[in-house]
């Protein structure tokens, strides 16, 4: 009799094998001829060796599959380890239902997470075959929470090494000594919309690990001075409000095999008004360099409520009013 350690982590055994276990229960169904017990974040399996080598290849098949899309479900099971569906139906998409634009990846509970417009869709191919790409449109238009799915993709594949998301925070003010709490406490409200989209595509367990472990780093965009970020995908969210220095600071912190991705809504500055945005004047000078692509998205790339398509275009008609009258 021979035995074999395979270990879970940085999964949770919860996350991936349920509460009960009942996953797990699943999976000896398939081996009989097996002892398997989950022991910490490592599952023990216990038999002859030919029947562990086969156990061995196919929990490293479930556990990739679980790493690819976040979630393990009987059918998946079923599938891996029966051999009982294809490889499109397993993930969930086959032939007759196959998406009109490419999954980027699977997100929490199997949530599949894609670009669901033209644009977005002209953004994805753009970051994956240029290093520099500015995405200007308004808000809810995608431009940050399909960044930042690219930038979970690329470190799943080990395509880099971390993820740097970055805010100017201006309405916190450059201090922020007055804020109560630590420097955590101060900029997590501001560095809201950033977790969100993260924990619609990294389970909550493993988010925190990463987080904690800095291979996911969330911070102010003061705190990029004097850094070279290599083998990183760094975002730039709400570039809107970085100040024409704080946008050259930024753009050369760019290393050796790093993504960066700048966002912003030109129309929205909240920079005070002796001060320019570092994006507009970015977008003036930049266009004309090779390997920096800008996409723009609009108003019917807005995929938040109805009504907020419609707020962003009364608000642009007012502003062209305005500028006509003047």
């Amino acid at each position: 009799m021979s035995e074999i350690l395979i270990h879970t982590a940085p999964h949770h055994p919860i996350d991936v094998f349920g509460l009960e276990e009942e996953k797990l229960g699943r999976i000896r169904r398939f081996f009989p001829q097996l002892n398997i017990i989950l022991r910490g974040d490592s599952i023990k399996a216990v038999g002859d060796t030919a029947h562990l080598t086969d156990f061995e290849e196919k929990m490293r098949l479930v556990l990739f599959h679980f790493e690819r899309f976040n979630r393990l479900t009987e059918a998946d099971i079923d599938a891996i380890l029966g051999e009982s569906k294809s490889e499109n139906e397993t993930q969930g998409e086959s032939e007759t239902e196959k998406p009109a634009t490419p999954l980027i990846l699977m997100g929490v509970n199997g949530k599949p997470v894609r670009a669901l417009t033209a644009n977005q869709q002209k953004l994805v191919e753009s970051v994956n075959k240029t290093d520099m790409v500015f995405a200007i449109g308004p808000a809810g238009s995608g431009k940050t929470y399909t960044a930042v799915a690219l930038a979970v993709k690329a470190l799943k594949e080990k395509q880099v090494k971390r993820i740097i998301l970055t805010r100017p925070a201006v309405e916190a003010g450059e201090n922020l000594g007055f804020l109560p709490g630590d420097m955590k406490e101060k900029l997590d409200p501001y560095m809201q919309p950033l977790y969100d989209a993260l924990r619609d595509m990294i389970p909550y367990r493993k988010l925190l690990s990463l987080l904690e472990e800095s291979t996911i780093e969330i911070a102010p965009l003061a705190f990029m001075r004097g850094r070279t970020l290599d083998h990183a995908f760094v975002i730039l969210d709400e570039a809107q409000n970085a100040t024409e220095s704080q946008m050259k600071m930024f753009l050369t912190r760019m290393g050796k095999n790093a993504k960066f991705v700048i966002t912003g809504d030109i129309t929205q500055a909240d920079l005070p008004r002796h001060q320019r945005s570092g994006l507009v004047q970015a977008c003036h000078i930049l266009k004309a360099i090779p390997g920096i692509t800008f996409v723009e998205l609009t108003g019917k790339d807005v995929v938040r409520h109805r009504l907020v398509a419609r707020i962003i275009e009364a608000y642009a008609k007012q502003q062209e009013e305005n500028q006509t009258a003047r």
